[in-house]
């Protein structure tokens, strides 16, 4: 976390552009403390029109001289012509720089959206992974997500045992159901992120099925619209079928790819997010052959591309941000997400938030982040290294990248005690739930207080 976190407290940090609005910068502590009575200078600049002792023709700076007010904080009231980042300077009377702080101003179509951070694709004990959903969730709050599904190779109801065990906990964590679709005539890994329903479970062979085929083990409680389970034959006469929609090369398999079409049909069926996942994974060669994996990327009958995920080798989340970039250079856009593909949520892996998601969404629901997702509002985070590394649309990268400096750390450091009494919680600790219960508005009011909308 930057010094000036710990020292500065200014909020809101996120404005509607085109319009002023009121800024306060507060003191964290007496050694930060602003004198009483002395005259302070605020310098609120746009950070995309260049310094403005160079191109002070531009209108690229204002100036505020303020004093604290009774609560020995500075208030200020910019401009914010346009979306940006807008760096914010204190000078004292001498003119010495005090603090460099920052706050960001959106047009009209991000404003009113947070910013959650999550992840769609994760595994536990139940398939490769290895610790329980629920130590798996635990862990994660306590990273600072604000979503997550259990993705399950090959099974849906884990995602449904981890919503049941803390179903009676009140969480600003949402926990949404979901599962690793493997299904017979392809082998491309898809997600199907907070689906109502199973796919594995639509085919009568499937492992999902081989422990059970009871419907609360197959769709979210109350959901009763499911479809049928198919035949083996009434499962590949679906898939060709799905196929014929498309004029598909004669380089790529027919079968194999109408079997990914009518996975994502299902899923857009349950509501869910049918995600493409890590063609460039090496399972001793690459997993998806290259030309069927430029096809889909193409044709994308995909709800959003997995561009980074699981792996920390560059051969893989290089080689899939280099060709989201070229499709991009087509004409041809499609939503990104990054997931860490988790099989290990402790610090003994490494891996363990290799890439997330940040989602722009209006809420935290199932039907909002989705909505999202599918229409542009998120941005892929790599988190190979100690600064992070952001994978989508320039314009919400830069965002992304504020938030990330600007915002993030404060939102988790909220999260580590959620995350520690969840995991209290989980282990039997009952009187976790009524510290839960006590401690759930914290994040909810800071998107409040930092957002300002």
């Amino acid at each position: 976390m930057k010094t000036e976190l710990l020292n500065y407290d200014i909020y809101p940090k996120v404005f509607l552009a085109g319009r002023p609005a009121g800024v306060t910068i507060r003191p964290l502590g007496a050694h930060a403390a602003f004198v009483a009575g002395t005259e302070y200078h605020v310098r609120v600049m746009p950070m995309s029109r260049g310094a403005f002792y160079v191109y002070n023709e531009r209108n690229n700076v204002f100036n505020f001289h303020t004093v604290p007010d009774k609560n020995g904080a500075l208030y200020i009231e910019p401009e914010f012509p346009e979306e940006g980042e807008y760096s914010v300077r204190i000078l004292g009377t001498d003119k010495k720089l005090i603090a460099k702080l920052a706050v960001y101003a959106v047009d009209a179509d991000l404003y009113g959206r947070y910013a959650y951070f999550g992840d769609m694709h994760m595994h536990t004990c139940f398939s490769d992974g290895k610790e329980a959903p629920e130590i798996v969730a635990s862990n994660y709050r306590g990273y600072g997500y604000d979503f997550m599904a259990i993705t399950d190779h090959k099974r849906y109801y884990p995602s449904l045992g981890l919503i049941e065990k803390f179903k009676n906990v009140p969480l600003d964590m949402k926990l949404y159901p979901g599962e690793e679709v493997h299904l017979p005539d392809t082998d491309v890994h898809i997600v199907n992120f907070a689906g109502d329903f199973s796919i594995n479970a639509l085919y009568e062979k499937s492992v999902q099925n081989a422990d059970g085929t009871e419907l609360s083990r197959r769709a979210m409680p109350g959901v009763s619209d499911v479809p049928d389970i198919l035949t083996e034959e009434e499962y590949h006469s679906a898939c060709l079928k799905a196929a014929e929609k498309y004029d598909i090369p004669p380089d790529v398999e027919k079968r194999d790819f109408g079997a990914c079409v009518w996975t994502f049909e299902q899923i857009r069926k349950a509501g869910g997010l049918g995600i493409f996942c890590h063609p460039y994974w090496i399972s001793d060669v690459y997993h998806v052959p290259e030309n069927l994996t430029e096809y889909m990327l193409a044709v994308h009958p995909f709800d959003a591309f997995e561009v980074l995920g699981g792996e920390s080798y560059y051969r893989q989340n290089g080689f899939q941000t280099a060709l989201y970039y070229e499709m991009r250079s087509r004409g041809i856009d499609f939503p990104v997400v990054g997931t860490t593909d988790t099989h290990g949520s402790t610090e003994a892996n490494p891996n363990r938030l290799v890439a997330n998601t940040m989602v722009f969404a209006r809420e935290n629901t199932r039907d909002s982040i989705v909505g999202a997702v599918k229409a542009g509002y998120s941005v892929a985070v790599d988190g190979t290294c100690e600064e992070k590394r952001y994978v989508g649309h320039f314009r919400l990268i830069k965002y992304a990248c504020f938030l990330m400096e600007n915002y993030f750390p404060l939102h988790n450091r909220a999260c580590v005690y959620e995350g520690e009494l969840m995991r209290a919680y989980a282990l039997g600790d009952e009187s976790a739930a009524e510290e839960l219960a006590r401690v759930k508005d914290n994040v909810p009011k800071l998107r409040k207080k930092y957002f300002g909308f």
